[in-house]
């Protein structure tokens, strides 16, 4: 379904992104770890369409999208969770979700709530609240659930599980498995990286710019070298 190849992409004169390729089939859940700053969020939104790739190409099924607006992407199917959130405060819950239906025709929008409120049932009890009143799990729930209601073919996560308490992340990865067994394909960003493997068909692992190792989430897990680096063991 994605085919990234050779990506590169800078900030200004500094590069961000050098040579990346990886792929991402129909249903699959691919997970990309690294440290800080490796260039893990930028990937994500060159594949988005936020950020503009300096070389290389972004192809998803089939056809070059490197060169296609944000917005278009959207439509085509490629829909992003944003790290950090970013939920419009000042708008109610609801509101925040049918903004994540955007491109869909508008007789969809009941069905896509009353699903998203079956996935996320306390965002049903607060429909009507603002935004901004949410904890931070919840609010990551409204992220999830806005991009949801795209319908999208390829879900893009970034940091979902960013500044959450155990028990939160333990639930929002909950939700990450309940997608992936409904054959979701979705491509994970987390520092979490063993909760991350743990759920992963495949996984890629991203060093300053470029692929340093891949396979199964399984075999990365248990990877001497991603123990020590990522794991912490």
């Amino acid at each position: 379904m994605l085919d990234v190849a050779l990506l590169s992409s800078r900030y200004g004169r500094i590069p961000a992104l050098a040579g990346v390729s990886l792929a991402v089939k129909p249903g699959e859940l691919v997970a990309l770890v690294g440290a800080n700053g490796a260039g893990k969020t930028t990937l994500l939104r060159v594949i988005s369409g936020v950020l503009p790739a300096s070389g290389g190409s972004v192809r998803f099924d089939g056809a070059d999208v490197t060169r296609t607006p944000a917005r278009r992407r959207v439509q085509l199917g490629i829909v992003q969770v944003p790290e950090g959130r970013q939920v419009f405060a000042a708008m109610s819950v609801e509101d925040n979700l049918k903004l994540g239906a955007f491109v869909r025709p508008r007789h969809e929008v009941p069905q896509g709530l009353e699903r998203i409120y079956a996935l996320f049932p306390v965002l049903a009890t607060k429909r009507r609240e603002a935004a901004g009143t949410l904890s931070g799990g919840q609010q990551q729930m409204l992220a999830i659930g806005r991009a949801l209601m795209g319908r999208p073919r390829l879900l893009l996560l970034d940091e979902p599980s960013m500044g959450l308490a155990p028990r939160l992340v333990a639930q929002i990865f909950a939700v990450i498995r309940a997608l992936k067994e409904a054959a979701t394909t979705i491509l994970l960003v987390d520092q979490n990286a063993q909760a991350a493997l743990a759920v992963a068909d495949r996984a890629y692992v991203l060093e300053t710019g470029r692929i340093s190792l891949e396979g199964r989430g399984d075999e990365l897990l248990a990877n001497e070298r991603v123990q020590q680096a990522y794991l912490g063991l």
